[in-house]
């Protein structure tokens, strides 16, 4: 059911054309349901599964078979001891021979073993690489969510401008029509008004671009049409410690610490190639040669056999040897990434911290400034229309409500995108 609900929901976008209300859960699910390079990192984590396998690090036995079967026409000239003598042109043979053999590794140096454990870690590395990805786009979806909202808080802020426009442009027609306004004082009111339309539309267009953006995250048709209503609520509870515990259980962390235990497993892959390899076989063979003419007309071999193999690595150059010091260099460089990894990841989050924080601060002052401002825009209204304030009065009294009102936006945008980067790094995403 939830299934029939998910695809009804995406058809209403493409089919009906009709605007749909978006919540941000439902964004996230569409975006992750959707994503092409979730898609691909799965694909990535299926194979990573399939190799996975004993069998790939060559600890199952291994069985064979093979046949061959030569009909030739050949001459014959044999001269036996006992003097006699055969010749014969154009006389047929036939060999035929088969075996079906089993073959068990018994001992390489662990190197079985070892191969197994980096398939295990191949397959881990897979898994976060998959999580890392959902958080990217979670994140991405989630801040351009909330940037449509920044957005249209921009857009009701204009909005309000223009009507505190239409009522000062009404005030000035209705002074005029007694003799109270002159002309210069309606031209300036209706440029007012003319300029906050403008504005309008231009910020209509910003909109419309921030709904494409989302839309492309999330895979769909960006000139579908969605309705966003919602708020921005920033969680001020986060602490910069939490997020720095946390740091070790980000999936970017996690796949550099098993990209050091690869590495290290390569180590003793290699390290077991200069160990003897001990295999044991057992099987069943078979072989016929029968001819026309010649002192051996028919010769049959069949039956069991059991062998044990040992090969002894003794001198290869010193291939090895070097190989394994390339793989421990290797090694040390996957510790110096993981080490870079976290440095940057302790800068970006005092970083992104710092900006949260100060900007809560901001935000709690910002909200005073805005209902200071709103307020004063009414009173110099109020006074504008008794002729106890000038149009220049109201227009900057509009100035001020109006940067107000974008910082209180803005300022609300900034700290919930920090919330969201620090949640993202601290593998503490969720709806």
């Amino acid at each position: 059911m939830k299934q029939i609900v998910f695809v009804i929901f995406l058809g209403c976008f493409s089919i009906t054309g009709i605007a749909q209300k978006l919540n941000l859960k439902d964004a996230v699910d569409i975006a992750l349901k959707n994503s092409l390079d979730i898609q691909v990192t799965k694909n990535f984590t299926e194979i990573a599964a399939v190799n996975n396998y004993i069998g790939i690090a060559g600890g199952l036995p291994i069985v064979t078979g093979a046949a061959t079967d030569n009909y030739g026409i050949n001459g014959v000239n044999q001269k036996l001891n006992t003097g006699q003598v055969i010749k014969r042109e154009g006389s047929s043979a036939n060999n035929l021979s088969g075996n079906i053999t089993g073959s068990i590794l018994l001992y390489n140096g662990s190197r079985v073993v070892a191969t197994k454990k980096r398939l295990e870690q191949l397959l881990l590395q897979s898994k976060d690489s998959l999580n890392a990805n959902v958080l990217s786009v979670m994140a991405s979806v989630m801040t351009a969510y909330f940037d449509i909202i920044r957005q249209q808080g921009y857009m009701k802020t204009i909005d309000l401008a223009i009507d505190v426009s239409k009522k000062k442009l009404e005030i000035v027609k209705t002074q005029q029509t007694v003799g109270l306004a002159n002309n210069a004082e309606l031209f300036q009111a209706q440029v007012d008004l003319n300029n906050l339309i403008l504005s309008q539309q231009s910020q209509q267009l910003i909109v419309d671009q921030a709904k494409a953006e989302l839309l492309r995250l999330m895979t769909l048709n960006a000139d579908s049409s969605i309705v966003v209503e919602d708020t921005i609520i920033v969680d001020n509870a986060i602490r910069l410690e939490d997020v720095m515990v946390r740091l070790s259980s980000n999936p970017n962390m996690l796949y550099a610490d098993e990209q050091i235990r690869i590495n290290q497993l390569l180590i003793k892959e290699i390290s077991a190639q200069r160990y003897p390899t001990v295999r044991a076989s057992t099987g069943y063979t078979y072989s016929g040669n029968n001819a026309s003419a010649g002192q051996l007309l028919l010769n049959q071999s069949y039956g069991p056999f059991l062998g044990l193999s040992i090969n002894i690595p003794i001198y290869n150059g010193s291939i090895y040897r070097r190989q394994q010091k390339i793989a421990e260099i290797n090694s040390r460089t996957a510790g110096i990434y993981k080490d870079m990894l976290v440095r940057d990841y302790r800068a970006d989050i005092v970083k992104t911290y710092r900006a949260y924080a100060v900007t809560l601060q901001q935000l709690e002052s910002q909200q005073k400034n805005y209902q200071l401002a709103q307020q004063l825009q009414q009173l110099v209204l109020q006074r504008f229309q008794f002729r106890q304030a000038t149009i220049v009065d109201v227009a900057q009294a509009q100035q001020s409500f109006i940067t107000a009102a974008y910082s209180l936006v803005n300022y609300s945008f900034v700290a919930k995108s920090a919330e969201i980067e620090l949640k993202r790094v601290s593998n503490q995403l969720t709806l």
